[in-house]
């Protein structure tokens, strides 16, 4: 290390054990954090980039200081390791990373039947993408433009057992699927 660096292992303790070992020691994370399993939501920040899981985790310490952040992972196959062994409540999760896509992520993550809500994290935005994060089984997405303004918003929403798709009309945020599905067939 130069002089006046920061080791990644002070600034990003789970996301730097990942990215060198490839191990995951849960116990050593959740110490590393200060984490209490009692103190709130348990959330997981999936992305490649260090600097984004950095500032998602600070926005997320200051606006809901209760929350934890339990891991972090650098890539698709990273975050199965953690769902499978963390049990969070959400997944915030880019959908653009190496090996692993985060909609294949987030696909794997559903069959898992956890009661883990996936909320996808993207620079993209299109009708299409709307349908295929619908289609991997996640529960929302948010625009990383729209991170300060939504974020935490979608969060709530998730734990709410709700969805949460950029752009879409506020009430269509607060009801799941199969809330959808009923309004539509009480209307037939």
């Amino acid at each position: 290390m130069r002089g006046g660096d920061v080791g990644l292992e002070e600034s990003f303790p789970i996301g730097e054990r990942l990215i060198k070992d490839q191990q995951i020691d849960v116990s050593a994370q959740a110490l590393r954090h200060g984490a209490n399993p009692r103190s709130g939501p348990r959330v997981v920040i999936a992305d490649d980039h260090e600097i984004v899981r950095e500032g998602i985790r600070r926005l997320l310490a200051r606006m809901r200081p209760k929350w934890e952040i339990c891991g972090e992972a650098a890539s698709g196959g990273q975050t199965l390791e953690l769902v499978n062994a963390l049990k969070p409540d959400v997944v915030i999760l880019d959908i653009t990373m190496p090996g692993m896509s985060g909609l294949e992520a987030a696909r794997r993550i559903a069959k898992l039947n956890l009661e883990c809500r996936v909320l996808i994290f993207t620079v993209h935005d299109s009708e299409w993408l709307k349908s295929e994060i619908r289609d991997t089984g996640a529960h929302g997405y948010v625009q990383k433009s729209q991170v300060a303004r939504d974020l935490v918003v979608a969060i709530e929403r998730l734990l709410e057992g709700g969805t949460f798709f950029s752009n879409d009309a506020p009430a269509e945020r607060h009801q799941d699927a199969n809330s959808r599905q009923e309004s539509k067939q009480s209307e037939t």
